[in-house]
C-alpha cells in the first residue's frame, strides 16, 4: 500500500480541544498499566497481518514504456503520543524493529514517527534513526496545543530544527500533509499542525471537536475524498491507498473512522479484508470518496443520504456534513452487512 496510519495507542499527556478521539488522553495506574499490555500484546499480531509488501505502483508517474514506477510505501506510527516513556520502550521501538524485518527483503518500508513535538530529545532521535526510520512528522504546531499558539510555537520549532539538524537530519521539501513524498532519501522531518490551510483545517466532526464545536466544515467539505479520507483505501497495491489502525487492530478506510470497522487485523490479513470489499457498492462508493452514494442500494439515495446529513451541535447550533451522513448509515445499516462479510471471511479462511 502506499501508506498505512496505525494509532498504536491511547496514551497521550494532552487532552487537545480539538483531538478527534476522547481516548487520546493521559493514563495512570492501573488504566496506564492496562493501556500498554493490551496494546503491546496486539501489535505483533497486527503487524503480521499487514501486507507481504509494501511496494506500490505510482499511477501518477508512468513509464515512457507504459509501465508505473514501484516504489516502497509508508506506515506511520502515531498516537496519542508514542514518545511516551511507557510506549516508546514498549511499543514503538520494537514495532519499528519488526517493521524494518517483515520489509526488508521485499522491497522496504518508509517507517514515520508523528509526534506532537514536545517530547523530542537528541537520545530519543538517536534511537529512532538506529532502528532505521525514514522520517519524523511533528503534527502538534497549531493554536490547539496548549504552549504552541501563535508565537510561542516559535521557539519550539527552532529547538526542534537544531535537534533534527544535529542528528543529520534534513528538512522535507513537502508539507506532512502532501501526499507527495516520493524521491525523499531519509531521514527527514516535517513540522506541521492543524491550521486552517492544512487538509483537516476544517476538523473532523469527532471526539472533542465536536464536542467543543469547533469543526467548520458544511455539507460541501467532502473529507471522504481527500487524502486519508476512503478515497482509494482499497487499491492495495496502487498509490492513493492508505488504511487506518485502531490500537486493537480495528480497521478503517478513513482516519477519520466510520462508525463500525471494516475488520480487526488480529484475526485476519488487511488484504483479505480489502479484497472481501472490493465490488460490493458500499465500499465501492466510499472507495471512489463518494459517500453519499453508499447507500444507492440499500434504500438510501442520495437526497436521503443529505437528509440524514444533518445534525445538531452540544448546544443546539444545525451542522451538516457528510460524515453525519456515513455515521447515521453505519449505525442504522452497515453493521450486519460488515459481520455478515467478517464471517464469511472467517469460514473461508478456516475451510483453506
Amino acid at each position: 500500500m502506499e501508506s498505512i496510519y496505525y494509532v498504536m495507542t491511547w496514551l497521550c499527556h494532552r487532552r487537545c480541544v480539538h483531538c478527534y478521539d476522547a481516548r487520546f488522553r493521559p493514563y495512570v495506574r492501573g488504566a496506564l498499566d492496562k493501556v500498554v499490555e493490551e496494546t503491546a500484546a496486539c501489535m505483533p499480531r497486527i503487524i503480521d497481518n499487514l501486507p507481504e509488501t509494501m511496494i506500490y505502483r505510482d499511477r501518477e508517474r508512468p513509464d515512457p514504456d507504459g509501465g508505473y514506477p514501484e516504489l516502497p510505501g509508508r506506515i506511520i506510527l502515531a498516537g496519542g503520543e508514542v514518545l511516551l516513556d511507557p510506549i516508546r520502550e514498549a511499543l514503538l521501538y520494537p514495532a519499528i524493529e519488526r517493521l524494518v524485518a517483515k520489509y526488508k527483503n521485499t522491497g522496504g518500508v518508509r517507517v514515520i514517527v508523528q509526534t506532537t513535538g514536545d517530547r523530542i530529545t537528541a537520545k530519543i532521535l538517536d534511537e529512532l534513526l538506529a532502528r532505521g526510520i525514514w522520517r519524523v512528522v511533528v503534527s502538534g504546531m497549531d493554536d490547539f496545543h496548549v504552549g504552541h499558539e501563535g508565537d510561542k510555537r516559535l521557539p519550539v520549532i527552532e529547538k526542534l530544527v537544531t535537534l533534527f539538524e544535529a542528528a543529520g537530519m534534513a528538512p522535507s521539501g513537502r508539507r506532512a500533509d502532501d501526499t507527495d513524498w516520493v524521491g525523499e532519501e531519509g531521514p527527514v522531518y516535517s513540522i506541521m499542525g492543524a491550521n486552517p490551510d492544512a487538509w483537516i483545517g476544517e476538523l473532523w466532526p469527532r471526539g472533542r471537536a465536536w464536542d467543543n464545536e469547533l469543526s467548520t466544515a458544511d455539507i460541501d467539505t467532502n473529507f471522504c475524498s481527500r487524502w486519508s479520507g476512503g478515497l482509494n483505501f482499497m487499491n492495495h497495491g496502487w498509490s492513493g491507498s492508505e488504511v487506518s489502525i485502531e490500537p486493537n487492530g480495528n480497521l478503517f478506510p478513513c482516519c477519520i473512522k466510520t462508525k463500525a470497522p471494516l475488520g480487526n487485523l488480529t484475526e485476519e490479513k488487511l488484504t483479505d479484508i480489502l479484497d472481501s470489499l472490493a465490488g460490493h457498492p458500499v465500499f465501492e462508493a466510499i472507495n471512489a470518496g463518494q459517500p453519499e452514494r453508499m447507500g444507492l442500494t440499500h434504500g438510501w439515495d442520495v437526497d436521503r443520504f443529505l437528509a440524514e446529513s444533518t445534525a445538531e451541535t452540544p448546544s443546539g447550533k444545525p451542522y451538516r456534513n457528510l460524515c453525519i451522513g456515513c455515521d447515521r448509515f453505519h449505525e442504522q445499516v452497515l453493521g450486519p452487512v460488515l459481520d455478515e462479510l467478517r464471517q464469511k471471511r472467517l469460514a473461508q479462511r478456516d475451510a483453506a
